[in-house]
């Protein structure tokens, strides 16, 4: 599970208050919840995770970071897991397909297609753990975003913001970065290129250079 361009948008992208209490949903290696943790200095995070293997790298991760006191690595499944608490935030990179060729080994395949969480069931477990003031984030590709969106509004949520991500200027849309809240609000929405001309947009490195090395 390397490092992937998506997850570091969606952690750079989202929005934390202050003193917020997250939620990241299939944490992997830590990623997401280390990014939360490194933006706001009053956040505390859980991050849940089913796969043995994925738990001890993020376990790992946060050992050996600044923020240990304020990541909570939690094992099970987000659907069954007793939770004590509601969240200010919720992130989440889902499994992003439906349909499809299945990848080969289960953890892969887990990791990628809605095998062990469907989208509809995220949603619902997402509405339950939420606080009325809640904001979840999520990304996914540009079809199954827009049927995530769908399914979000049919299931009483409302889209508070969407971006449009393309990975040059001259490609369509890859992928949705979405807001997601449980308040009737008006969509903002944004666009995002990630390359142009083989180099990196400005508006991609003033958005996450402050997780890249390299930038």
């Amino acid at each position: 599970m390397p490092v992937s361009t998506d997850s570091v948008l969606l952690g750079a992208w989202c929005e934390i208050g202050i003193s917020a209490r997250i939620l990241d949903i299939g944490t992997g290696t830590g990623l997401l919840a280390l990014m939360c943790a490194q933006k706001n200095n009053g956040c505390y995070i859980d991050a849940i995770e089913i796969n043995r293997q994925a738990l001890l790298a993020a376990k790992n991760n946060f050992l050996l970071s600044p923020w240990q006191t304020r990541l909570n690595l939690l094992a099970g499944n987000v659907l069954t897991f007793p939770f004590q608490h509601k969240y200010d935030t919720i992130i989440c990179n889902p499994p992003y397909f439906d349909s499809g060729e299945i990848a080969k080994t289960q953890t892969r395949a887990i990791a990628r297609h809605t095998l062990a969480l469907s989208h509809q069931a995220l949603l619902k477990q997402c509405i339950n753990l939420i606080t009325k003031e809640g904001h979840a984030w999520f990304i996914l590709p540009e079809i199954e975003g827009r049927r995530f969106i769908s399914q979000a509004q049919q299931l009483g949520w409302f889209l508070a913001k969407l971006c449009e991500v393309s990975p040059t200027d001259k490609k369509p849309t890859h992928r949705l970065l979405i807001q997601l809240t449980r308040t009737n609000v008006q969509t903002e929405t944004q666009k995002l290129t990630i390359r142009t001309n083989n180099l990196y947009t400005k508006e991609f490195i003033d958005l996450t250079q402050a997780f890249y090395l390299k930038m």
